[in-house]
């Protein structure tokens, strides 16, 4: 069976800088959420802090309206591993997770990212898969970056070192079919990135680049269903979930994480392009 040909949409440097515009919103209000999260507070009450900051910092948020999504952010809680809607009825407590991703339009360009937060004090487990899903992120934006450097990079480099951080941190589920994404003057474009699979596979790993990674993990199976809303996905068993993602663009150097507030300099050092001449907070 032939591979359906990819539309990839390729960026100028002057492009992926105007990227950082979005991403840094993306984060403020990311920020502000995890401030935010405390027990007896709802998933919509997070939702009109999420829209306030994007508002204020004069972008508008990519998910509402988006294929009819009517909220501003995703807010998974517990077994729900992505694209749950905000609700008045969602109450947080005690214990729970919850995943919250958030996007943001700026001049055409979006930025895309989402961070799993505790609610109070949580399991140490549940602790523990949170960082090994923030480390198997940065792990795969690492591989992507000197995959790039070498010249002779490929797409599944990123999910290769994806899956083999969260191999290493434990027994986890790696939820199937669900992934990362292309982004730049949409939300959700080509190429669609696995966390997991072989290495030296898929497009090349080119500057012009801009790829949103994100791994979900489960405490049980990785196996999925879809809720009647059309939208929220849970775990098949119940088991709990976790899901953390940063919109990445490449450059001939390196790469520059667009959602963090640092650019990434933290967590990947000399991987961090110097060209971008953006600030980096």
């Amino acid at each position: 069976m032939r591979t359906p040909s990819l539309d990839i949409q390729y960026k100028t440097p002057d492009q992926l800088i105007k990227m950082r515009e979005a991403g840094l919103v993306v984060a403020a209000a990311l920020a502000r959420l995890r401030e935010a999260v405390a027990p007896g507070l709802s998933t919509a009450d997070l939702d009109g802090v999420a829209e306030a900051v994007i508002r204020e910092a004069g972008g508008l948020p990519s998910f509402k309206g988006y294929h009819g999504y009517p909220a501003t952010i995703c807010a998974s809680v517990n077994e729900q591993i992505v694209h749950a809607i905000p609700s008045a009825r969602q109450v947080l407590r005690e214990g729970d997770v919850i995943s919250l991703d958030c996007g943001a339009i700026v001049d055409g360009w979006h930025g895309d990212a989402a961070i799993t937060v505790g609610v109070g004090e949580i399991d140490p487990r549940l602790s523990r898969m949170i960082t090994v899903a923030e480390d198997a992120m940065w792990a795969g934006i690492a591989a992507g970056a000197r995959s790039l450097l070498t010249g002779r990079g490929r797409l599944t480099d990123i999910s290769y070192a994806v899956e083999g951080a969260i191999r290493a941190g434990g027994r986890y589920g790696i939820v199937r079919g669900y992934g990362g994404h292309g982004i730049g003057t949409e939300m959700h474009q080509d190429p669609h990135v696995l966390n997991y699979g072989k290495p030296g596979r898929g497009p090349r790993l080119v500057p012009g680049l801009a790829l949103a990674i994100e791994p979900m993990l489960t405490l049980g199976s990785p196996d999925t269903v879809e809720l009647a809303d059309g939208w929220t996905v849970i775990t098949r068993d119940r088991s709990v979930a976790v899901h953390v993602e940063h919109t990445v663009t490449f450059f001939d150097d390196g790469v520059w994480v667009t959602t963090a507030e640092d650019g990434g300099r933290r967590r990947l050092g000399d991987l961090v392009t110097a060209k971008t001449g953006v600030r980096s907070s």
